[in-house]
């Protein structure tokens, strides 16, 4: 009876257009209690076969106005099950260990040493392009790849240099995506993937399920994006508020690449619901720049892309009045989201200088996201070639296209 009850529950409070933690406080009311005995996690609990909801069902049924013969029934055709974490694993065992190993022994000081290293290549990465930083950073990897499989540790420390590996797999992936490697990012990504599902920790695997998921989106494979972001957030259904506020982030960005701009709204809205939720827990160091601000950009950057810039203009203006000028690439992507808002705005001379300022902090980055806005930027700009700004940016030569190819071509290998 659970997974009919739990499928149900889902079906009809996503008709509803209701998050799992509206439900929550629905069926709380409906029941009379005060405070909030059922939560957000029961409640995916449920929806998700993990535990019935035996003494709650007739309020739940209740708050979804349905009786409770409605949740027992089985659905026909009941739907597929969508994807989960492990459809997207690698094949194969790409992380055994050698057999009979006598490699040196690896202690808490190795992997406390490989966490401060993975931890300063994600600090790097705010102010140096993927171009820049690939090689390093596969460098990294291959190495925390080789200390595990051919050194000698206990269980607890290989679970640790897993997770380390897990960490590193997610910035070498999102290094080589910038870099514009997307092939080699997706055999970085599910390496990490395998390693972080092996160690156990779902959270992490959720991260890199979701970074894989965001580049799958931005490179056009927008239904696999979107399942492999729900399949994401899925998974990492435990983890801490600012993880799963990053997750909703993706879902909502894949809905809006669909097009669907309702759910896509509901997203942000978890995602902002998640994030309010952060208290003093301790987050993974992987989150440590998922907040407010961040979400306000996400926020912009859908009403941008859904052509709603009465929103995003003013969104966006808040957000680089106080962003940190030295993450340069960062920087020239909002702009460049600016720009594409107010060219939507109808304000083209305003559009054509900030497009100037992007193309200005681009032309030294080794970056191909910021080189693919500029391109976004340039053919929104097309449609006001009457301006004389706008004509004079787009008659005027950019070494954005020369830059992006300063990098080998050549996929790299993830290990």
């Amino acid at each position: 009876m659970g997974s009919s009850v739990g499928a149900n529950i889902r079906r009809l409070r996503e008709e509803r257009g209701w998050s799992q933690a509206r439900l929550a406080r629905e069926t709380c009311r409906a029941a009379g209690i005060q405070g909030e005995p059922i939560g957000r996690q029961e409640i995916s609990r449920y929806e998700n076969g993990k535990r019935t909801p035996r003494e709650w069902l007739p309020f739940i049924a209740d708050a979804l106005s349905v009786p409770v013969e409605a949740l027992r029934t089985s659905s026909a055709p009941p739907e597929p099950p969508p994807p989960t974490l492990a459809d997207y694993l690698p094949e194969g065992a790409p992380l055994a260990p050698l057999s009979a190993t006598r490699g040196r022994r690896v202690g808490v000081a190795a992997v406390a040493d490989l966490q401060q290293r993975v931890h300063g290549l994600r600090l790097a990465d705010d102010v140096i392009a993927g171009g820049d930083l690939l090689r390093p950073a596969l460098r990294e990897l291959r190495s925390a790849v080789k200390l595990f499989r051919e050194g000698s540790h206990t269980e607890a420390i290989g679970r640790s240099l897993l997770q380390v590996i897990g960490e590193l797999a997610q910035i070498a992936g999102w290094i080589a995506s910038d870099a514009g490697q997307h092939g080699g990012a997706e055999r970085i990504y599910r390496l990490g993937l395998s390693a972080a599902h092996t160690a156990g920790d779902a959270t992490l695997a959720g991260n890199l399920l979701g970074s894989l998921a965001y580049q799958r989106t931005n490179t056009g494979d927008v239904r696999e994006g979107l399942a492999m972001a729900r399949a994401a957030l899925e998974n990492a259904s435990e983890a801490p508020p600012r993880a799963r506020a990053l997750y909703f982030d993706r879902v909502a960005w894949a809905h809006t690449k669909a097009g669907e701009a309702q759910p896509a709204m509901r997203a942000l809205s978890e995602a902002g619901e998640a994030l309010a939720r952060h208290g003093d827990e301790e987050d993974p160091a992987y989150v440590y720049w998922v907040d407010a601000g961040e979400l306000r950009v996400m926020e912009a950057r859908v009403y941008t892309e859904l052509h709603r810039p009465l929103r995003a203009v003013p969104l966006l203006r808040d957000v680089l009045s106080r962003y940190d000028a030295t993450h340069t690439r960062e920087l020239a992507l909002y702009l460049s989201w600016l720009a594409v808002a107010l060219a939507d705005a109808n304000e083209p001379e305003e559009a054509a200088i900030t497009a100037e300022r992007v193309i200005s902090l681009s032309s030294d980055i080794t970056s191909e996201r910021t080189a693919e806005r500029v391109r976004v930027v340039l053919a929104r700009l097309e449609a006001f070639q009457d301006v004389p700004e706008v004509r004079a940016l787009l008659t005027r030569p950019t070494r954005s296209d020369s830059v992006r190819h300063r990098r080998s071509g050549r996929p790299p290998a993830p290990y």
